[in-house]
């Protein structure tokens, strides 16, 4: 069971150092905390400064003292961080615990991703989400947009991706339909930035085209109409790599997803093309790849884009359970970065256990200790710390129906995700995370969040 006695460590992610002053405390509302912006201000019992350059862009320092609190940072993103942990010292009674926090993220790149095709998510959804993610500092949400069941992004002079790809009937099981208009897309990365949290948008291809396919029949092998699918199958779908009216489609697309996109990453999928060959794979992404690139974004994508000479700044997101590195180690000696989202520790959609009622299993069962005790720098040879951008929990939404499903698979894993992506590797420690976030549970049933009972943590009663 969680102590009584609030800690200055008593946080998620785990701080990088913790200096504690155990016989000081400083009562503030917790109301009032929750108000505060991350902009400086000098007056009330809250001090936030910008300086402390020695903890780069995101860090900060928090101190907490008989007579108030200085939060200090670089720069607005660290205050604002700084503040997430504030907030959750303050969270239950507003009584801090004395003491020195000096934190600074492990990686640049922190992500939770979000499926829209096959089960959409309103942009009101999509903001709440936002709100929960930022709490534990994670700061990128790459939006899963396209796939076999559903397109769920307006495109100008492309009407019907939209009007059939996320009409009736549309998602798994027919049970998901809606999309994004440009404006809804803006209104949620505005969103999104005020909270420090970068959007990254994926149109996935070659693979992963039927709701495309049958928007256009005209970028079909053969120009005839294609069925639409509801099903979980993968890997079926191919934008046709012979046909230059597929690398018209795709350029409108990609142009006007970096327009609305002042992020700087563009993903582009590229994963589980079973039905494309080898050959016709990398002549879609050599002209591909440099796409994003000429409209001011970096390329990313599923592992498997590492088969192809990459272009300058691309980034390489591994997925598979299985130890398939070759390729990635590859492209890491020729200077690529990685994100690391291996299926097996951090897929939000596997099930936490066998009686899960929603969620998938095909990379096995991942419970909360199963998120948490991994090492990023160690799951592949020949890509170490040094070439990581970070971590991201992906969530697929193939078993998902409401926000209540999307809740669920989250948490309590995403805090365990997170911690993994900012704290040190050495300031990590299972015992300790567990202990942390039981303190959690009252807080989400207070918020109205839908969440699973891990068995492994010693939740409060209630």
């Amino acid at each position: 069971m969680r102590p009584q006695t609030k800690r200055l460590a008593d946080v998620i992610p785990a701080p990088a150092l913790v200096v504690p002053e155990p016989a000081v405390t400083f009562t503030v509302a917790p109301e009032a905390v929750t108000a505060l912006a991350p902009e400086p201000r000098d007056d009330g019992p809250v001090r936030l400064e910008l300086g402390a350059d020695e903890l780069g862009p995101e860090g900060y320092r928090l101190e907490i003292t008989a007579a108030g609190v200085t939060l200090r940072a670089a720069a607005p993103a660290g205050l604002f961080w700084g503040l997430q942990t504030l907030r959750q010292l303050a969270a239950d009674d507003g009584v801090l615990p004395g003491g020195v926090i000096e934190d600074r993220p492990r990686f640049a790149y922190r992500g939770a991703m979000l499926d829209l095709a096959r089960h959409f998510f309103t942009a009101d959804e999509i903001r709440a989400h936002v709100d929960l993610l930022a709490q534990f500092k994670i700061n990128h949400l790459h939006l899963h947009l396209t796939d076999d069941q559903g397109w769920r992004l307006e495109i100008p002079g492309w009407p019907r991706l939209t009007e059939v790809g996320g009409g009736p009937g549309t998602g798994c099981d027919g049970a998901g339909p809606g999309y994004l208009t440009l404006a809804e897309y803006a209104e949620v990365v505005a969103y999104a930035a005020e909270r420090f949290v970068t959007v990254v948008p994926e149109i996935d291809m070659p693979g992963h085209v039927n709701a495309a396919l049958v928007a256009y029949p005209e970028l079909t092998a053969d120009g005839q109409p294609v069925a639409p699918r509801t099903d979980a199958e993968v890997g079926y779908s191919s934008l046709v790599a012979g046909k230059e009216e597929t690398y018209a489609f795709v350029e409108a697309v990609l142009k006007a997803v970096a327009d609305a996109t002042p992020g700087p990453f563009l993903h582009i999928g590229g994963d589980e093309c079973l039905s494309t060959s080898a050959e016709d794979y990398r002549a879609f992404l050599t002209r591909v790849l440099p796409l994003p690139a000429k409209y001011g974004k970096r390329p990313v994508g599923w592992h498997e884009i590492a088969a192809v000479d990459l272009p300058e700044g691309a980034v390489v997101q591994y997925w598979r359970p299985q130890d398939e590195g070759t390729e990635v180690a590859a492209a890491v000696a020729a200077g690529h970065q990685v994100i690391m989202s291996p299926a097996d520790r951090t897929y939000l959609d596997m099930k936490y256990d066998e009686t899960t009622p929603i969620g998938l299993d095909w990379a096995g069962l991942v419970p909360v200790r199963r998120a948490y005790d991994w090492d990023p720098a160690d799951r592949l040879p020949g890509v170490p710390e040094t070439a990581l951008l970070g971590v991201a929990a992906p969530l697929w939404s193939e078993t998902l129906r409401s926000v209540a499903d999307l809740q669920y698979l989250t948490f309590p894993r995403l805090p365990a995700v997170a911690e993994v992506a900012w704290t040190p590797q050495a300031g990590r420690d299972w015992a300790s995370f567990r202990e942390r976030l039981a303190g959690f549970g009252p807080r989400w049933d207070a918020a109205g969040v839908t969440w699973f009972r891990a068995p492994e943590i010693d939740w409060p009663a209630g």
